[in-house]
């Protein structure tokens, strides 16, 4: 018993409530207030100054704006379930041009959109940058993390609400992070044995329907009761996951090996020129005088070629070794990532191997 309680995980670790989401909002801005960081002469940019002052009566033309100390952005902030108009956000500010630097900008009032092109919060402050950029007059530079993108906390102000039907809903819909049916049918076991028999039915692999009280003063405190009920969840698919670039192998539970003999060998071939050049020369006879002059040299060919063929290293496993045996055995014998991934993909192959093999 303490076991399986030590084990047991609760239900909002492996699932989540449907329609209870955040919602990604997005905007296009101006940070103003750069040290000659900013854009330049950008069109973008130079639009968004003009369009700015324009607000506030006063006329220019593109050929009188600089937009050295200014720069185009793009500003992203999620927008959690359940937040109020008058609630404050985080925002993070990305350069949209050649800006090299947001530090020491400002960003100016930006509305922030959804998906449906409604604006639901407006954004604006300092920014916080954690990068540095510096370059020197000969060319040379140093950047330190990423300077061009920057935060604003709690920059961004709430102005409409997103509608949720959280509390008129008859039923709760918990899915699970990852779908599995014993896991489903486990979750749906638990709230029955806490709340009665019928409160919860599993939809599919991926959902369990949980009937909702009535009245809606209760949905909160029902729904807290849910997320505490500790589940067991269903064991996961056998599955062996290898990283062919680091060698990196990760071996899930309940994976094993049918009766299988592994040979692994390698064959190196090597090849060594080593050209031997014999001096030559030659007589040339002028006014009577005769002269030896150094020639080209007479190069002979001298390949030597050697095989190397390390002998088979064989391995058998009786029936229900388990993969890590098998991978102990592999790694003993010094093999390298390479010879482990072909050896796990011939097993697979063979069918020997009772497990998915994911190579990433």
């Amino acid at each position: 018993m303490l076991s399986s309680v030590a084990q047991a995980d609760r239900v909002k670790d492996i699932a989540a409530l449907a329609g209870v989401r955040s919602n990604q909002l997005v905007g296009y801005g101006l940070v103003v207030g750069l040290s000659g960081t900013g854009d330049g002469d950008l069109g973008i940019t130079l639009q968004s100054l003009q369009s700015m002052v324009s607000r506030f009566g006063m006329v220019t033309e593109l050929d009188g704006l600089d937009g050295t100390n200014a720069a185009a952005v793009i500003v992203t902030a999620d927008l959690p379930a359940f937040i109020k108009p008058g609630q404050t956000l985080d925002v993070t500010v990305s350069t949209l041009g050649p800006s090299e630097s947001l530090r020491g900008g400002t960003l100016l009032l930006t509305p922030l959109l959804g998906v449906d092109g409604e604006t639901y919060a407006l954004a604006q402050g300092n920014l916080v940058v954690g990068g540095l950029g510096v370059s020197g007059e000969d060319g040379s530079s140093l950047t330190v993390n990423v300077p061009t993108v920057g935060r604003v906390p709690q920059g961004a102000t709430v102005e409409r609400l997103v509608e949720n039907e959280f509390i008129t809903n008859e039923y709760m819909v918990l899915n699970l992070h990852r779908p599995d049916f014993s896991t489903a049918s486990n979750v749906a076991e638990a709230i029955n044995v806490v709340f009665g028999g019928g409160t919860a039915v599993p939809i599919d692999a991926s959902s369990i329907r949980v009937q909702a009280p009535s009245d809606p003063e209760q949905k909160v405190s029902f729904a807290s009761l849910i997320e505490q009920v500790e589940v067991q969840p269903g064991a996961p698919p056998a599955q062996v996951i290898v990283n062919s670039r680091t060698g990196t192998v990760v071996i899930g539970g309940n994976v094993n090996v049918t009766p299988a003999v592994i040979t692994h060998g390698s064959l190196t071939v090597r090849i060594r020129e080593d050209p031997q050049a014999v001096p030559q020369s030659e007589t040339i006879v002028a006014d009577g005088v005769v002269v030896n002059t150094p020639a080209a040299p007479v190069v002979t060919p001298d390949s030597a070629i050697t095989v190397d063929e390390q002998g088979a290293r064989a391995f058998l496993f009786d029936p229900g070794v388990s993969l890590s045996d098998v991978v102990d055995s592999i790694n003993a014998i010094g093999a390298t990532p390479s010879d482990l991934v072909a050896i796990l993909e011939a097993l697979r192959v063979s069918g020997a191997l009772r497990a998915q093999l994911i190579i990433i």
